[in-house]
């Protein structure tokens, strides 16, 4: 569905990501975790930006996101009262029903594993990774929610020195997860699916890939799968069985 939602609240979480709050109606009430919404930036622009859904509250949606060229700058500026024009909720998202799980997030792949985690039907953990500590963000919302958290930072300026896969293969170690979720960079996926492989422990990965129409109707967002054939990461994901894709593509 495509609704002109009006920003409840803007706020800067770090230096480089903002969040909205939106009231989004119907939209709100039909999102599911790691699904995604396609927002219009500015006038004269044809293309859609995905965002992940973040959170929602009812009939609130919650977006993160970080500048990254002149769409999300223009979004960077929006204010309460301002007005969106947002198509979604779009895109297959996780299955966090797992009895207990590991959300995993790099990044801008931190944000919709906190709507995923209060999904989540039984116990979860969280692993989130971070390029240093000034970039950290949702902290504090995925403690709310989560067992325990988990950050790691490339720099080693907050948390563990080094990469997410690491921390992931120490949770696994312990036993008794059934599910690992996880969104961030291909080559941070790609070493997570190496340690659930060890592990024999199921994982849904949500490919960050660049979309054009959010539909399936161009192939911009087009993932190899390891049968040969291509998916749209907007419309048949962006969340697959991670025994689906071809990581060697």
């Amino acid at each position: 569905m495509e609704q002109i939602c009006s920003v409840l609240r803007a706020e800067k979480l770090n230096p480089y990501a903002y969040a909205l709050t939106l009231e989004a109606g119907e939209l709100a009430r039909a999102a599911q975790c790691g699904q995604f919404v396609h927002v219009k930036c500015g006038h004269s622009r044809l293309l859609r930006r995905p965002i992940s859904v973040c959170n929602v509250e009812d009939t609130r949606l919650t977006l993160v996101f970080e500048v990254r060229g002149e769409g999300t700058e223009w979004l960077s500026y929006r204010e309460a009262g301002d007005k969106l024009d947002v198509m979604g909720p779009l895109g297959h998202g996780f299955d966090p029903s797992g009895e207990k799980i590991i959300v995993v997030g790099g990044g801008i792949g931190v944000p919709p594993m906190l709507y995923t985690a209060r999904k989540a039907a039984g116990e979860v953990h969280a692993v989130v990774g971070f390029r240093s500590a000034d970039r950290a963000m949702l902290l504090d919302e995925l403690g709310a929610v989560c067992k325990s958290v988990s950050v790691a930072s490339d720099d080693g300026t907050l948390g563990y020195h080094g990469f997410v896969d690491a921390v992931v293969r120490d949770k696994l170690s312990e036993g008794g997860y059934t599910a690992v979720l996880a969104c961030g960079p291909k080559p941070m996926l790609k070493s997570i699916v190496k340690v659930c492989d060890e592990y024999g422990v199921a994982c849904q990965v949500s490919m960050e890939e660049r979309m054009g129409c959010g539909v399936g109707a161009c192939l911009v967002c087009a993932v190899p799968m390891a049968d040969g054939t291509m998916k749209h990461a907007c419309k048949d994901g962006p969340v697959f069985d991670a025994r689906e894709v071809d990581w060697n593509a």
